[in-house]
């Protein structure tokens, strides 16, 4: 395996196509969105340091349709996706650790899909934001209201508007993109309800 460095909007995985590496994520968060034929995307899942991207390629031969790339920079463990295939059937303990893995996102994955669709905008941002931080470890972090809109499947206006919001009542500090969250605890309690479930079924795999 080899260590590297993985700047923003990096692409590790391309619809249609199996991934050449698999990328064992040490630092920063890589994103899994499923783009539609016009061009507009939305989140539907994020690794951090507690998994691998390609992770469910391994289950079988079918291809993803969705894309992954880096939102937030930071370093991965990379091995040919090849070899990860061979070596993964060798070790009972990677195995589990990597079927764990696959289980819990997809999981989140099927929560994120309801999330989208049931929950208002000022909510989705609050989780998405602690998500973010629980990955990074750290209160501060950089995305624009751009690659916000496009990670929530929004407008760029309605995450504007939901950002000034949550600022107004302290909970964060967000400017031209450099986000600081504040109050920890009033952002989970600003958040919707699908914050407490994915974080659960994310407990237990970072070491």
């Amino acid at each position: 395996m080899q260590l590297i460095s993985l700047p923003t909007r990096t692409i590790l995985c391309n619809p249609g196509e199996q991934p050449k590496y698999a990328h064992f994520m040490t630092s920063g968060i890589a994103s899994v969105v499923t783009f539609m034929a016009n061009g507009v995307g939305a989140e539907v899942g994020m690794i951090g340091r507690e998994g691998v991207v390609a992770g469910m390629d391994v289950l079988g031969p079918a291809m993803t349709p969705t894309s992954t790339f880096i939102q937030v920079e930071g370093t991965a463990l990379r091995i040919r996706f090849s070899e990860f295939q061979e070596e993964i059937f060798k070790s009972e303990q990677l195995l589990r650790r990597v079927l764990g893995f696959v289980q819990s996102h997809g999981f989140i994955l099927s929560q994120l899909a309801a999330c989208h669709g049931l929950h208002e905008i000022q909510g989705r941002l609050a989780r998405w934001l602690l998500m973010v931080q629980d990955r990074v470890g750290a209160d501060k972090f950089f995305l624009t209201q751009e690659f916000l809109a496009e990670m929530l499947g929004t407008r760029r206006t309605s995450v504007s508007g939901s950002a000034r919001s949550l600022q107004k009542k302290g909970l964060i500090e967000y400017r031209r993109g450099h986000i600081n969250i504040v109050d920890r605890n009033g952002l989970e309690s600003a958040a919707c309800e699908c914050y407490p479930i994915v974080r659960s079924f994310s407990n237990g795999l970072v070491r």
